[in-house]
């Protein structure tokens, strides 16, 4: 009697572990097997950003700024999520800070690629951008290309992780012309002091940055020369989701696709200095086809 009651209780316990277990299983994340309900009782969502100007960073009252944050929460309050909450990280550890649980979505305008995809599921793009390019004041050794900075061995500072570390080098940059450095004002800084001689990033990143900074020993090249025929060029800057967050990434897309439809996406990359029309995403290009390597 009592070997056929362990055996019942062991097959009771099974049942509800496999039960569990088909919750986990079904993509929808969170502790109680939903976040987008969780967050939705909560009222806050937690996004990740790497205070980039004009993408995702916090100005100098400490509110939390940017077009991937203004996009975002216009999705989340049409979800029913009204409080957007930002945690500072550096680039590099946005996606491994999502997977460790620190935020809920990473909201930085960060570019799909084929890498990234492995390790963090994206939304649908929301913006479209290229590259761009800081020299010393004057530039003395005439910068105006990838392909120039490898041709006059040229030393360039990048953020880390950043895709232009590839970019570069697909134009003819060794890797020992590259400096790793953590964020915007340390490749700034590198270049003012001389140890590098230029800096390279997304062209609304540095463009935006080096006004910010009121920096009159730096300029941008205005006549760059975007590079061709590279992957990855130009950019399709997404939210990233958790692999397990299924549902929340759906729930996102479909609002997102509806705010596209409205025009209300175009007028919050204008309100932050982009161009509505050109940084936005042409039909077509998804998160799939991006991530697949047929769009980038």
């Amino acid at each position: 009697m009592k070997k056929i009651l362990l055996i019942s209780v062991c097959c009771l316990v099974l049942i509800m572990l496999a039960a569990c277990g088909s919750d986990d299983a079904s993509g929808d994340g969170g502790k109680n097997g939903n976040l987008l309900n969780e967050l939705k009782e909560k009222g806050t969502v937690t996004v990740g950003f790497a205070n980039e100007e004009p993408y995702a960073y916090q100005n100098d009252e400490g509110e939390l700024k940017g077009a991937a944050v203004d996009i975002a929460t216009a999705v989340f309050k049409e979800l029913g999520v009204d409080n957007v909450e930002g945690q500072l990280a550096d680039f590099k550890q946005l996606i491994p800070g999502l997977n460790a649980g620190k935020f809920d979505i990473v909201t930085a305008g960060m570019a799909i690629t084929p890498d990234r995809c492995e390790n963090a599921d994206f939304g649908e793009p929301e913006m479209m951008y290229g590259e761009g390019l800081i020299v010393q004041k004057g530039n003395p050794l005439d910068l105006h290309s990838y392909k120039d900075l490898a041709e006059k061995n040229a030393t360039v500072s990048i953020m880390s992780s950043a895709t232009e570390n590839e970019f570069v080098k697909k134009e003819g940059v060794s890797e020992d012309q590259i400096q790793s450095a953590p964020d915007i004002p340390a490749t700034f800084s590198a270049v003012e002091s001389g140890r590098a001689d230029a800096t390279t990033g997304t062209e609304m990143t540095v463009k935006m940055a080096l006004k910010s900074s009121g920096n009159d020993k730096l300029e941008f090249v205005e006549d760059f020369e975007q590079p061709e025929d590279i992957e990855g060029v130009p950019s399709y800057g997404a939210a990233a989701f958790h692999k397990d967050n299924d549902k929340l990434r759906e729930a996102y897309n479909e609002k997102l696709a509806e705010l596209k439809e409205s025009g209300k996406i175009a007028e919050i990359l204008e309100a932050n200095g982009f161009n509505g029309e050109t940084n936005s995403v042409p039909d077509g290009i998804t998160a799939e086809s991006v991530c697949s390597g047929e769009n980038y």
